[in-house]
């Protein structure tokens, strides 16, 4: 009597997903974990804008689906991240083993990979993210900096002008999609000069308009270097600008101290050697 174990029939395999990300240089910042995810998945949904890149991803799996073809004029991109979700949480229904592929990290900028893993856990579902190594990890690298010796807020660019936030010109100021900045639509892959100019008005209550600002993108290709500009505040309008571009703008005052806490500090620190 044969007593070996079949395996389950595909419609009654438990779907999982992982979501995973490539890191920003091809082929050299995917880490061992999410290349196993990738190998492993029965389908791979790729979320990248480079056909070279998922011709690369195809040789490690025969079954690669673009996300790409999703996107179209005049679509709000919202649609096609809601589109996005769907097609992959359709195989994670149907007992498939999914994996989505995402620039850098696909966590950071990326709102389709966090709803999935969100609604595959609400439906009972294994779901995983896979960190990766992002832009702004490159960023620091390229350009020298050290978030933890002045600080560094980040913000998606239109956020400025949007909603009333605090900026604080003692810390590095990263902008990102500055090149879509002002979009209400979430239709257009671009805004003009006079979008830029607005957000030149909210920074210049903080910052000089002769203040040194980077234009920085990170490099895909291991051929490519990382390509950085820097100009004064007053031209971003007027400069060519993509999405893809990340706009920095070092500190423009000192930090200050504060005298008063650092007393207190003192105080504390002569309590405890008396203990």
């Amino acid at each position: 009597m044969n007593t070996s174990v079949l395996p389950a029939p595909e419609s009654s395999r438990r779907g999982r997903l992982a979501c995973v990300g490539l890191g920003m240089t091809l082929g050299s910042h995917l880490t061992p974990l999410a290349r196993s995810h990738i190998e492993q998945a029965d389908v791979v949904f790729a979320g990248l804008s480079d056909g070279v890149v998922e011709l690369w991803l195809e040789r490690m799996h025969p079954d690669v689906r673009s996300l790409q073809p999703y996107y179209a004029k005049g679509k709000s991109r919202m649609k096609t991240y809601r589109e996005w979700v769907e097609l992959m949480m359709a195989e994670v229904r149907a007992g498939k083993r999914v994996c989505g592929v995402f620039y850098g990290h696909p966590g950071i900028f990326a709102w389709s990979p966090h709803k999935a893993i969100e609604m595959a856990r609400a439906e009972g579902y294994e779901a995983h993210m896979e960190p990766g190594i992002s832009a702004e990890d490159c960023l620091y690298a390229d350009l020298g900096i050290d978030p933890g010796r002045y600080g560094c807020q980040h913000f998606e660019a239109s956020q400025l002008l949007f909603y009333e936030r605090r900026i604080d010109p003692a810390g590095y100021l990263v902008l990102w999609q500055v090149g879509v900045v002002g979009d209400l639509s979430l239709k257009r892959f671009s805004t003009g000069p006079e979008y830029r100019q607005a957000l030149v008005d909210v920074l210049s209550a903080d910052y000089p308009l002769d203040h040194e600002v980077i234009v920085y993108r990170g490099a895909t290709l291991p051929i490519q270097k990382p390509n950085i500009r820097r100009v004064a505040l007053r031209d971003l309008p007027i400069i060519e600008l993509t999405v893809e571009e990340t706009v920095v703008l070092p500190p423009a005052a000192p930090l200050k101290q504060n005298l008063a806490m650092r007393e207190r500090l003192v105080a504390l620190d002569g309590e405890t050697s008396l203990a």
